[in-house]
């Protein structure tokens, strides 16, 4: 049952209760070191399900037994703890690279908050590298623990880019402004039910993972396991399938030393 004591408890975040930057903040940085992006956490053999996600079946699995989801579970549940926090929470939806391949610009979920006139991006349900606390909506270049961020206009909305210390600027993902609902991503949900139900599917389950820690992130998709300590990146190929395991296992588990 989706219980907000048990939630801030979970994230380390027990009696933060405030609406300010500061709290924000706080909660997005915890969550993200706290619960991790999964595309484990859930069996596709049971179904997709996107729209009419069971929130509170989603809170037991993804935050108190700790095993996360994907951004239509992490960014869900955030946006309701914020909500019944108190905080003015608008729900966005944006594409990122491997969205392309489901046909709609309506894939990444995240979300706005506005404080004292201001918006600020929040998104806890994104494996990396990305931003880490809340972004502000604003015409300039904001650092965040050796990363730089900025919005520069595409098409009708935005496009949010990094760089690292010796990287140039590469795109997070692409997004507008549009208050959403959660009905809006009934076409992802039917374009990945179909994509799934190919009789001439012979993929395995995708593995991306990622977690924040205390100086950046770290995060696997497939054997490509990348880390950003202090905005720089490292990147290698796992090919010992025990290796693969034991850094897929500190992942999820939080066990990053």
């Amino acid at each position: 049952m989706f219980d907000v004591d048990d939630y801030l408890r979970r994230i380390g975040c027990a009696g933060e209760t405030g609406v300010d930057i500061a709290t924000l903040r706080k909660l997005q940085r915890n969550h993200l070191m706290a619960i991790p992006y999964s595309s484990l956490a859930y069996d596709l053999a049971d179904g997709v399900h996107i729209v009419d996600l069971d929130d509170d079946a989603s809170f037991e699995t993804s935050v108190v037994d700790g095993r996360g989801g994907a951004c239509y579970h992490l960014n869900r549940l955030f946006h309701r703890l914020l909500q019944e926090l108190g905080y003015d929470v608008t729900l966005l939806a944006g594409s990122t690279a491997e969205g392309q391949a489901f046909g709609t610009d309506i894939e990444h979920m995240f979300n706005r908050v506005r404080l004292d006139g201001e918006d600020w991006l929040v998104d806890v349900g994104y494996p990396g590298p990305t931003y880490v606390e809340p972004l502000l909506v604003a015409d300039t270049v904001q650092s965040q623990h050796g990363s730089q961020f900025r919005l520069v206009d595409h098409e009708n909305g935005f496009a949010l880019q990094r760089r690292g210390p010796a990287t140039r600027w590469g795109l997070i993902y692409t997004f507008t402004t549009k208050p959403r609902q959660w009905s809006d991503w009934k076409e992802l949900e039917d374009n990945f039910r179909e994509i799934l139900a190919d009789p001439e599917r012979d993929d395995t389950q995708e593995i991306l993972c990622g977690r924040a820690v205390e100086n950046g992130q770290v995060l696997m998709r497939q054997r490509r396991y990348l880390t950003v300590r202090n905005g720089r990146e490292q990147v290698r190929t796992i090919t010992d399938d025990d290796e693969h395991r034991m850094l897929l296992s500190r992942i999820l588990s939080g066990d990053l030393g």
